[in-house]
């Protein structure tokens, strides 16, 4: 069986643990290097914000197709 083929379906409240668990992941490593990213905030923010359009634009779009 191929891992990357398998196909499942997820609720939002089976999503919790895991955006927990990567939350803490990024507040650990944050914390552990804050005086190396200190110097890249901007490209950081940047990239953030592209990917949250991105994202909200596949997000939106998806949801007009089931509509």
């Amino acid at each position: 069986m191929n891992f990357f083929k398998a196909k499942t379906s997820w609720s939002n409240a089976e999503f919790i643990p895991l955006k927990l668990c990567i939350a803490t992941a990024y507040i650990l490593v944050g914390a552990y290097f804050h005086a190396f990213f200190s110097n890249y905030y901007v490209p950081v923010l940047l990239l953030f914000v592209v990917t949250l359009i991105w994202s909200l634009y596949l997000w939106i779009s998806k949801m007009k197709k089931k509509a």
